[in-house]
């Protein structure tokens, strides 16, 4: 199925092309292409087509239906769904059900998409490997953590998925597989009966296979909650129409390549000397300002510290059972003084200040890479977010664009990052660097 979310609503709302059908194509390419790529925990044909049908349903009956009437979504296996099993990627929620839909899950049925399935998480988020695989190259890592809905999206088995992200779990498997990928402002979207990792760190991420898709996407989900603290009452930016926007004047970028550019694969400093070069006058190398290069050390004290503490009851009900890599991470976050840990939490205002001041100053985005290169070949682990993880702390927009190839053919994904809480404009400025590149 090669049509785009916002093509195949565009489709349906013109009488053009049924619910069903478009579920139908999407599952024929699940049965072709599961068995290799793994994408899916959980999938019932029968209960997806029921979904889809009750979508075109409500179109014949006249009644109002929302923007995702009949798209089929797929949904990362640790944001609750009241009719699924949502197990977490752990042998210990194993047949779990919720008894009650995740805030986005809500959001998502009031917009009429079909819940398509569960897509493969690693194990509670972090980077114990799933069972998917690169559908590019099954020899490749898909990517971490929510491996099954960059892959399931990668495939075409559903336009739209969504994920999470607490170091780089979005934007490092949807350059791995080759599809647009969303981390939006923390806070933005409500977390709301979402497996919780990090409070500070949680951000729920969306996959497309196009900026259009993900501003549509992203438009129904955004929203304050009262079950997540870190949301807001907002009004509901408009990303569809301002992504849909040419810049008024040529946006700036500032490229960024962070204290770990040393370890980026050959094909990638290649590929970005190019990228940079291409863009002439519209690109400037920015250094980054010396209080960021501890936040690689801050995002590590934060994450251990506070998954071990929202994860304690998977340790006290069965740690023999966590893989030893999840085991030592939740050890180590036991062990974390909280002086250190308060320390941590009382310089990250002072960060996040100090990039609103670089956008203030001329630059509509950072460019910098998603990843270290192409996806590594190889299943047992998912790869570094370490190009990620710095975005992720500030609580900053990002993106990652499927615009060019490593020498192994495999996709090299573009990241942007934007200021917060102008998300909108970012995905502004990414279709501009795509229509500009292509």
């Amino acid at each position: 199925m090669t049509l785009t979310a916002a093509q195949a609503a565009r489709s349906i709302a013109e009488g053009l092309l049924s619910s069903e059908e478009l579920v139908q194509g999407c599952l024929e390419r699940c049965r072709q292409l599961e068995p290799t790529v793994q994408a899916w925990q959980f999938l019932d044909e029968e209960y997806a087509l029921a979904q889809a049908r009750a979508a075109d349903e409500r179109k014949r009956s006249g009644e109002p239906v929302g923007a995702l009437n009949g798209i089929p979504v797929g949904i990362k296996d640790i944001i609750d769904t009241a009719d699924m099993p949502t197990e977490n990627g752990t042998v210990l929620h194993k047949g779990r059900m919720p008894r009650k839909d995740a805030a986005v899950i809500a959001a998502l049925r009031a917009a009429g998409a079909v819940i398509m399935g569960k897509t493969v998480s690693t194990e509670c988020a972090y980077f114990n490997a799933g069972k998917t695989r690169n559908p590019h190259n099954p020899e490749h890592t898909p990517g971490g953590s929510s491996s099954g809905s960059a892959a399931a999206v990668a495939a075409q088995m559903v336009p739209l998925a969504l994920g999470s992200q607490t170091a780089g779990s979005v934007i490092r498997p949807a350059a791995f597989c080759g599809v647009y990928g969303f981390k939006p402002t923390h806070g933005l979207i409500p977390r709301t009966g979402v497996l919780q990792l990090s409070r500070t760190l949680d951000h729920i991420g969306l996959f497309a296979r196009s900026i259009e898709d993900l501003a549509l996407l992203g438009e129904q989900l955004v929203c304050h909650d009262e079950g997540d603290p870190d949301t807001r009452p907002r009004a509901r930016p408009p990303l569809q129409a301002v992504a849909a926007e040419e810049p008024p004047i040529a946006p700036m970028l500032a490229f960024i390549k962070t204290p770990h550019w040393e370890r980026a694969d050959a094909d990638t400093k290649e590929a970005y000397a190019e990228l940079v070069e291409s863009l002439g006058d519209r690109v400037e190398e920015v250094e980054l300002f010396p209080s960021a290069s501890e936040a690689w050390d801050w995002q590590r004290t934060i994450m251990e510290a506070e998954m071990a503490a929202n994860l304690e009851p998977l340790w006290l009900a069965g740690k023999d059972k966590l893989s030893e890599r999840l085991r030592g991470l939740m050890e180590r976050g036991r062990e974390t003084r909280a002086i250190d840990y308060q320390r941590v939490l009382r310089g990250l205002p002072a960060l996040r200040e100090s990039f609103d001041e670089l956008f203030m100053e001329r630059y509509d985005a950072i460019l910098t890479p998603p990843a270290l290169g192409t996806a590594p070949k190889g299943l047992g682990a998912t790869g570094d977010p370490v190009f990620c993880v710095l975005w992720t702390l500030a609580g900053m927009p990002a993106v990652t664009l499927p615009l060019m190839r490593g020498a192994n053919g495999l996709p090299l994904g573009v990241q942007l990052v934007g200021r917060r809480n102008f998300d909108a404009r970012l995905l502004r400025t990414a279709r501009w660097l795509e229509r500009k590149l292509s």
